[in-house]
């Protein structure tokens, strides 16, 4: 990707201004990353599955094939989105999103709600690892790079609160159109396309790469060649980085901890300590909007950790928060699960700008976005059947505190592997991820305090000459690596 000529970088280290195609490509994320996620259903799916006539085990039957389906799907969307463009991706996306909002409307059967999740799951993943790879890329070609965390937590932050807001009225516009759910959601879907299709073309490697998607069309051969390829090199740049991959596996415990959770734990545990049904719906909306604040203000959190320091303290919080609720009253359990949700908003920002900068400028970076999902929802995944087993046992207390032990030895062992200088943590890109100090010495966090907080002022003008001098070497032969590829 070509730098974009234009004044140099101020010498204060302060975060530079938005250029007008900047401002432009995130608030068209926003409303992107807001619409395509705006379910109105989920509050109320299982119900309204029990309604249609279908059993437990078909309803939870077809969560799992569900989310088989959305691990098979990740790395084949990845590519796709490496081949024709990230923005060619989320405009897929959007159409098969607003198709499978529509299913359960046209027919609410067995057979509707399982073609109903599974393009959800291909929808999704073709956007998963796009979306981010679409902001990241945009910010950078427009060398605004440093609100690319700002920008990726208040887009989570603005799709929380939109939640916040839609949910509690699915109940009485059901009242009045059974269906309004699906339709609502396949509407906010629709949205999100229009958003999709205003979003401009990236030059560079993504501009290269929708050219050429529109140019080979007609020949599936050698753009299945191309795939192959660009699955080869996500692998290969996994296993010659080991610091990418390092990143990626301490994101497993944030994402597995807030899932199961906020997911499959939150009912159990609110009813475990005499909390009724009635009030689920106002916890939950408490959470949600715990997280939103935390979500969009990633920069509250101190500039004396680096952010790689920062995300395994969040996830300490987070096992320390579910063990402590195995002591607490209902009260102290509502307040334990808000600090749950705030810390979760906090940790998923920076932890995705960890991955991003870890990712060679050169390499697929949707297919390796897809990866880091598949290893988190594989994990997730079977962290689900234990959960299943240990509350089948009525052992949820020991679950809780296991699941804090087993957070804890994996971030010992991440910490003694970064410490102990294993991980090798230089190179081109690796300048990015743990940028060298002035005196010479490697960072021992994921991206400068700079970075991390993007209202920072810190003087890093030798370090913003050397960034600028790394980042022009790198992208010339970017785009050299890439342009082959896009024939």
């Amino acid at each position: 990707m070509r730098a974009r000529p234009g004044p140099p970088r101020p010498r204060t280290g302060a975060v530079t201004g938005l250029t007008d195609t900047a401002r432009r490509i995130i608030r068209l994320n926003y409303g992107f990353q807001l619409l395509f996620n705006l379910l109105w259903w989920m509050p109320v799916f299982y119900a309204y599955q029990k309604e249609a006539g279908l059993s437990d085990g078909q309803i939870f039957g077809i969560q799992s094939i569900y989310y088989v389906a959305f691990c098979l799907l990740e790395i084949p969307t990845g590519l796709i989105a490496d081949r024709i463009g990230a923005r060619n991706c989320l405009r897929a996306g959007a159409v098969v999103m607003t198709a499978a909002n529509l299913a359960p409307v046209v027919s609410a059967t067995y057979t509707g709600f399982l073609l109903h999740f599974l393009a959800i799951a291909a929808g999704r993943s073709l956007t998963s690892g796009a979306a981010s790879a679409y902001l990241y890329d945009g910010l950078r070609a427009q060398r605004c790079d440093d609100h690319y965390l700002r920008a990726e937590g208040t887009a989570r932050a603005l799709g929380l609160a939109a939640k916040v807001v839609c949910w509690p009225l699915v109940g009485p516009l059901m009242a009045l159109a059974h269906p309004a759910p699906y339709v609502l959601s396949a509407a906010s879907a629709a949205g999100s396309l229009v958003c999709a299709v205003l979003l401009p073309r990236l030059a560079g490697a993504e501009g290269a790469a929708e050219a050429g998607a529109d140019k080979g069309r007609g020949d599936g051969g050698r753009r299945g060649g191309a795939f192959l390829r660009d699955a080869g090199t996500a692998l290969r740049c996994v296993a010659s980085s080991p610091w990418l991959a390092l990143v990626m596996v301490q994101g497993v415990a944030v994402f597995t901890l807030s899932r199961i959770c906020q997911v499959n734990l939150f009912q159990p545990i609110l009813l475990d300590h005499g909390i009724g049904e009635a009030s689920h719906g106002g916890v939950l909306a408490a959470m949600t909007v715990a997280e939103a604040v935390t979500s969009a203000r990633p920069r509250w959190l101190s500039r004396r950790l680096p952010p790689v320091a920062w995300v395994s303290v969040l996830s300490l919080a987070l096992a320390g928060t579910l063990a402590a609720m195995t002591l607490g009253g209902p009260w102290v359990v509502v307040a334990l699960l808000c600090l749950f949700a705030a810390a979760t908003g906090f940790a998923f920002p920076i932890q995705r700008k960890l991955v991003n900068d870890a990712i060679p400028a050169h390499a697929p970076r949707a297919t390796l976005l897809s990866v880091e999902s598949i290893v988190d929802r594989a994990v997730c995944a079977l962290a689900a059947i234990a959960a299943g087993a240990y509350l089948s046992a009525g052992r949820l207390d020991a679950l809780l505190w296991q699941s804090a032990l087993a957070t804890t030895v994996l971030l010992g062992v991440f910490q003694l592997l970064l410490r102990s200088g294993v991980v090798a943590r230089g190179g081109r890109d690796g300048d990015r991820a743990v940028p060298t100090r002035s005196d010479g010495r490697a960072g021992a966090g994921g991206t400068t305090s700079a970075e991390a907080d993007d209202g920072a002022t810190t003087d890093l003008s030798n370090a913003g000459e050397a960034a600028d001098a790394a980042r022009k070497e790198a992208l010339e032969p970017d785009q050299a690596l890439r342009r082959p590829r896009t024939s």
